[in-house]
């Protein structure tokens, strides 16, 4: 139950988070500028933070997405720290942190995942 929980509340930031990007908000526009990052790269990491969303909400792909998630969320923090943006950073770092855990907490279904990538519960019963 707990780790629904955070796959939620995760779900929930990384799906706002990416919308943001994809929608071309003035904010996201202007901190990748102001990062030097190319516009591509803002609807890249969008589609990423949207698709890595959706897949903590889906319980066979919640960890995987959160291990995927708080890798991506290391470039955040470089960002971040090379920028001297301390409040992103620490929100960046407990994202980050949240996402680690998620992953850890189902390493268990990573490991399935990979190994039986197509079986279902129901097929390995």
């Amino acid at each position: 139950m707990k780790t629904k929980a955070l796959s939620i509340l995760l779900a929930l930031v990384f799906l706002a988070s990416g919308l943001a990007k994809l929608a071309s908000l003035e904010f996201e526009l202007v901190a990748f500028e102001r990062w030097g990052y190319p516009i591509w790269f803002m609807y890249l990491i969008g589609a990423v933070e949207v698709v890595g969303g959706i897949g903590l909400i889906i319980q066979r792909f919640s960890a995987a997405a959160g291990a995927a998630l708080a890798l991506m969320m290391i470039g955040a923090i470089g960002t971040h720290v090379i920028h001297s943006e301390w409040g992103m950073l620490a929100a960046a770092s407990l994202i980050f942190l949240m996402s680690a855990v998620r992953a850890y907490l189902g390493w268990e279904d990573v490991r399935t995942l990979i190994r039986h990538p197509i079986e279902t519960k129901e097929s390995s019963q």
